[in-house]
């Protein structure tokens, strides 16, 4: 992406708040309370299954989803549903930090 198309971008963006912000106003006629954007609350106090903590094991160890299948006689679907599930129940937000997590809360060594 060069400058120009930057700052078209930028641009853009510039004049859709001003207009977003003019709208919001005209609606509100200055006794409105803007509502903050929250992110969905996760489910706490789910623990990953056994399966779960042997794909988090591996993928400590550096493999990635074919690999783990082929460890684990599961397809790469069921691997990534595995690891999907794992990220939501350790609320992580990569693999790499899935691992950290495993490794503090003593789920992996």
């Amino acid at each position: 992406m060069d400058a120009a198309e930057r700052k078209q971008i930028l641009s853009r963006y510039m004049d859709h708040s001003r207009r977003f912000e003019a709208a919001a106003a005209r609606r509100s006629n200055g006794n409105g309370e803007v509502i903050p954007f929250t992110t969905p609350v996760r489910e706490y106090g789910q623990d990953p299954t056994m399966r779960e903590i042997e794909v988090l094991q591996l993928i400590s160890d550096g493999l990635v989803n074919r690999e783990i299948g082929t460890r684990l006689f599961l397809s790469e679907e069921t691997v990534k549903s595995h690891v999907r599930h794992l990220l939501a129940k350790l609320q992580a937000r990569s693999r790499a930090h899935a691992v950290a997590v495993g490794f503090r809360r003593g789920l992996i060594a």
